[in-house]
């Protein structure tokens, strides 16, 4: 048989006066007027069929009776308040918060977390763009996505993928009278980028020297949409500008490629490694690279 318990708001109301002895400072407390809290307390005495308070005017003094329940209370709501705690500190230890370089971030991992969130509902992940290397345990991320030669002191690092540059222009770029050989690029416009284009024309058996002056684009994503928008043509990653390639918003000029000296490596604190959710994320972010791998070859 269920037991009919009285209005929570009412115990509340009780159990916070009575631990003042003073309805206005519960009523601060709750954020609630010295009224409402009167008229809580005296339905819960109705209720009960028996004074909590004995009033003198608008002072009050706690019976026995009274006394004895609030302590019963007090005990309840602490037990309440430490399971709420356990189950946010639950949450909390099934948050994933990764980060990555924006390009990668934004054009490869991004459409594809979907998945992993399907596979892991109660996984919160938390995903972070940076450029910047972070202390990341200092700063309480699980996983860095980097992208270099794979020295990271101090943190468990696994290889990822490698990369590969070449050059790609929009289709409408000086109205489609496109480079035709390498050769031709010396009479055309080159986006520069943290990326330098030496190391391709090395493959490519150009001696060009590395274009210089006007804009230079830090980020990649930027550098993709000014070659799609009919800028110039770009030297990009592979990784980084495939969805435009296929979508036909950018052409792959050529068929040399220059291997990236850096790679992708997955980076993550000691402390963090064991954590279930951060194996997880390893696991499928692996089997994902390698589908990939395998569609590309």
């Amino acid at each position: 048989m269920t037991r009919r318990l009285p209005n929570f708001s009412a115990l509340r109301a009780f159990e916070a006066a009575a631990r003042h002895e003073n309805f206005s400072r519960a009523a601060e407390e709750l954020h609630l007027t010295h009224g409402a809290i009167s008229h809580q307390v005296r339905g819960l005495e109705e209720e009960l069929g028996r004074p909590l308070f004995v009033r003198h005017g608008r002072q009050v003094k706690i019976t026995n009776d009274g006394l004895k329940f609030a302590q019963f209370l007090g005990k309840a709501f602490a037990d309440i308040a430490a399971a709420t705690d356990a189950m946010r500190a639950a949450s909390i230890s099934q948050r994933l918060t990764i980060t990555s370089i924006p390009s990668f971030a934004a054009r490869w991992l991004a459409p594809r977390l979907g998945r992993f969130i399907e596979l892991y509902p109660d996984i919160e992940v938390v995903l972070q763009s940076s450029g910047a290397l972070q202390d990341l345990a200092r700063e309480g991320v699980d996983v860095g996505i980097r992208f270099g030669r794979g020295h990271y002191p101090g943190m468990v690092v696994l290889r990822l993928m490698g990369d590969v540059y070449y050059p790609v222009v929009s289709p409408h770029y000086r109205g489609g009278q496109l480079p035709v050989a390498p050769a031709d690029l010396a009479r055309h416009t080159l986006l520069r980028s943290v990326e330098h284009w030496t190391p391709w024309f090395n493959a490519a058996g150009l001696d060009l020297p590395e274009p210089a002056g006007g804009l230079l684009f830090e980020d990649l994503s930027m550098l993709i949409r000014s070659a799609a928008d009919g800028n110039g043509v770009a030297l990009v990653r592979h990784v980084v500008a495939m969805q435009e390639i296929a979508s036909g918003q950018l052409l792959r000029l050529f068929d040399i490629a220059s291997p990236s000296p850096d790679e992708y490596y997955f980076v993550t604190p000691p402390n963090a490694a064991s954590k279930p959710q951060v194996q997880a994320f390893r696991d499928w972010l692996l089997e994902e690279i390698a589908t990939f791998q395998r569609q590309q070859a």
